[in-house]
């Protein structure tokens, strides 16, 4: 077999196999931290079962740097097939989704952030006229929180890994949560750069209005859009107005130690990363090929 077909399928098959038990994990409620602070730890809490599949991945591409092409072992190809059909299906319905969002127009909303990888806002001149100068700047400000933070690629990289962890809801759980405390996080953020509460929720309130339907991309059977929208989910208004009418609790340097915990985090995956596919160069073989000649001999 073909080295890179071989990896294709060994990577399907052993990503699987150590995502799937993760995604069993259920959703635990997040302390009571602020927003910005909740928000980062439930991203973590996304990302975390889909981690160990991403270590084995980097394995086996460690592996596949110093196996030959094709690989000689002698092995069972039709039983790897079958042992990897389930997670490919998982894959499969992972990639077609991400590439439907992909393919799709930005949702039809009054105000929102569109786009990937060059975010922009989208705010209707109806729904302009209906604010005044106070709520439009609230509104602009939470639409520039995501524009920075690039959260419409950030949702559509956090709907790719709860599909990877499909069928099991506790995934949809974490995701749902996560969508729940961005907005609040960047409600916060706006309010930090001077927007008004008060004007923000009356910015909410008229988007809402001038919806047909509000948006709720986690109640939706197969994903439209990856937009950030100024409203989230309707079921959270009034909580979230309340929130806005509040006070804003004051916290010292939360942006500055939020920045460095991503830092540390992304540097931390990269070095596992990096370690795991020198240990797949260096004993791949070792390990695959015993696993590879029991195929073979069951």
């Amino acid at each position: 077999m073909g080295r890179e077909t071989l990896l294709t399928i060994l990577v399907i098959l052993l990503g699987g196999l150590a995502a799937q038990p993760l995604a069993l994990w259920p959703r635990h409620p997040l302390p009571d931290e602020a927003p910005r602070i909740a928000e980062r730890r439930a991203w973590l809490r996304l990302w975390l079962p889909v981690v160990p599949a991403l270590l084995v991945a980097a394995w086996l591409f460690g592996w596949a740097l110093r196996e030959p092409d094709p690989v000689h072992d002698r092995f069972d190809h039709g039983m790897l097939v079958m042992a990897c059909l389930p997670f490919a299906v998982i894959v499969l319905r992972a990639v077609l989704r991400a590439t439907w969002v992909l393919l799709s127009e930005p949702a039809d909303l009054p105000i929102c952030t569109a786009g990937l990888l060059q975010p922009r806002i989208v705010f209707s001149p109806f729904l302009a006229r209906a604010l005044d100068e106070g709520q439009i700047r609230a509104a602009w400000e939470h639409e520039q929180a995501h524009v920075r933070h690039r959260d419409p690629l950030r949702i559509w990289l956090a709907q790719i890994a709860t599909d990877l962890q499909w069928p099991w809801p506790w995934a949809r759980d974490r995701f749902i949560a996560w969508l729940e405390i961005l907005e609040c996080a960047r409600d916060d953020e706006a309010r930090s750069r001077g927007a008004s509460g008060v004007d923000l929720a009356a910015a909410i309130l008229a988007t809402v209005r001038r919806s047909a339907e509000a948006r709720r991309p986690h109640e939706a059977l197969w994903p439209t859009t990856a937009d950030a929208a100024l409203i989230g989910d309707v079921q959270l208004l009034q909580s979230r107005i309340v929130r806005l009418l509040s006070p804003m609790p004051e916290i010292a340097g939360t942006q500055v130690h939020g920045a460095r915990q991503d830092l540390m985090a992304a540097a931390g995956l990269a070095a596992l990363l990096a370690i795991a596919c020198i240990l797949g160069a260096v004993y791949g073989e070792r390990i695959l090929h015993p696993l590879l000649l029991w195929t073979w001999t069951v």
